[in-house]
């Protein structure tokens, strides 16, 4: 372990990354080899480190983040804390706390937080774990507790992206409403009704028409939109409700 870094204390990153059509996690492989080069067990974690001397929690997770991604400046929030004393206690988790050197009785607490980006505006610099991206839909189990640390996220983000404008996030600057749209829908997990879900976007003055249209695409041309922070800072004393 790092002298510089509190053995006891972590945080574990969900960064979630949309794709145009799916919800994605960021993941890396966690792979333990004997003696003999053979595979003892080959799997995947979340994103995390333990927080160094010095660092506050949010310091740490944007340190993780642009180590991993090479992005800062991202959406970050911190969703719950993960302190169960049998957290590390499977017999992988064992196998590889002692193959690094750890002790794998001490009891370590996580905080977690999720960020959300645009997958085709990152380049995963994270080479050492071989970091890629997940379909969410298709993660069955994860290392250590961390299936369980993603499940907590997906509904801390379900229920802001509700009433916060937390989708922007996922998009690209420039984007058209069915892919605003099928963000809510993979996020959610629900089919949301097109004329109902364009009727309540004609309602909020933030999601500004462009004069422009999708380019190099084998079908017609959507129109673009793009999210615009000061309109939506100078009316958010508006509830914004993006229930449905």
């Amino acid at each position: 372990m790092n002298d510089n870094t509190i053995s006891n204390l972590s945080v574990d990153c969900v960064i979630f990354g949309f794709d145009s059509e799916k919800l994605n996690v960021l993941l890396l492989e966690r792979k333990l080899e004997a003696e003999n080069g053979e595979t003892v067990f080959c799997d995947h974690t979340l994103v995390g480190h333990h927080v160094r001397v010095g660092e506050t929690l949010d310091e740490s997770a944007a340190r993780i983040l642009e180590e991993t991604t090479g992005l800062s400046n991202i959406y970050l929030e911190q969703f719950y804390t993960f302190g169960n004393p049998d957290r590390l206690k499977k017999p992988r988790a064992k196998l590889w706390l002692e193959s690094i050197g750890r002790n794998p009785e001490e009891r370590v607490i996580s905080v977690g937080y999720f960020s959300l980006v645009n997958v085709n505006s990152v380049h995963v610099s994270y080479t050492e774990r071989h970091a890629s991206w997940f379909n969410l839909n298709e993660i069955e189990d994860l290392g250590f507790d961390h299936k369980e640390i993603l499940n907590k996220a997906l509904e801390a983000l379900q229920t802001k992206i509700k009433t916060n404008p937390l989708a922007f996030e996922l998009l690209p600057q420039k984007f058209t409403l069915s892919h605003l749209q099928k963000i809510y829908e993979v996020v959610l997990g629900i089919e949301i009704d097109k004329r109902n879900f364009r009727k309540k976007v004609s309602q909020v003055p933030y999601i500004v028409p462009l004069k422009e249209k999708q380019q190099k695409v084998s079908h017609k041309p959507a129109q673009l939109y793009m999210f615009s922070r000061d309109i939506f800072e100078a009316t958010k004393k508006k509830d914004f409700n993006f229930s449905f």
